[in-house]
């Protein structure tokens, strides 16, 4: 068991992609080009990668062969990644997202619940170490668009202790809505 997981790693590193980071391919898109002699074809990954612990990023790349539009996608996710909070594998509160037409929102759940998304919002859940979570998008379907909207809800996420620090209070006096 451990063999597979030095392997996976290596090939990670070789990709260059630190050790315990995850992946995910949202989208692949092939592109052409129309040239005096056919079509040129070139293709656009956008790559979504976490830590399984709070920490998740997205990328995207482009290149004439699918395997290094991957790569460079995995190197500008990993440069790209903002902390997540996580309460008990769900998210803190209730919190929406937006970017261009699509719409996210993101509603904590309860142990059990698993991940209600689709698939480009499942990629960032999974990839951040979300279990437990409902979502629902509104507007676009554009995969790109709703993990860029969704990593914009996970970026608006705070914890008890983060909202009481702000507004100057201990965590023991806020009011549960």
């Amino acid at each position: 068991m451990s063999n597979a997981r030095n392997k996976r790693n290596n090939k990670n590193e070789e990709q260059g992609l630190e050790a315990g980071l995850l992946d995910r391919v949202v989208k692949i898109k092939r592109c052409a080009a129309v040239v005096k002699g056919g079509r040129r074809f070139s293709f656009a990954a956008m790559v979504v990668v976490g830590n399984g612990s709070g920490q998740v990023g997205w990328g995207y790349g482009k290149a004439n062969e699918v395997p290094p539009s991957v790569q460079k996608a995995q190197k500008q996710a990993s440069r790209s990644m903002i902390h997540v909070p996580l309460v008990e594998g769900s998210i803190p509160h209730q919190v929406w997202g937006r970017y261009g037409a699509a719409r996210v929102v993101l509603i904590p759940a309860g142990a059990g619940t698993g991940i209600i998304a689709g698939q480009a919002v499942r990629a960032v859940c999974e990839a951040c170490g979300i279990h437990d979570i409902l979502t629902k998008s509104y507007g676009t379907n554009n995969p790109v668009t709703l993990v860029k909207a969704t990593l914009d809800a996970m970026s608006k996420l705070r914890t008890r202790e983060q909202i009481a620090a702000l507004r100057g209070l201990n965590p023991d006096d806020l009011i549960e809505a």
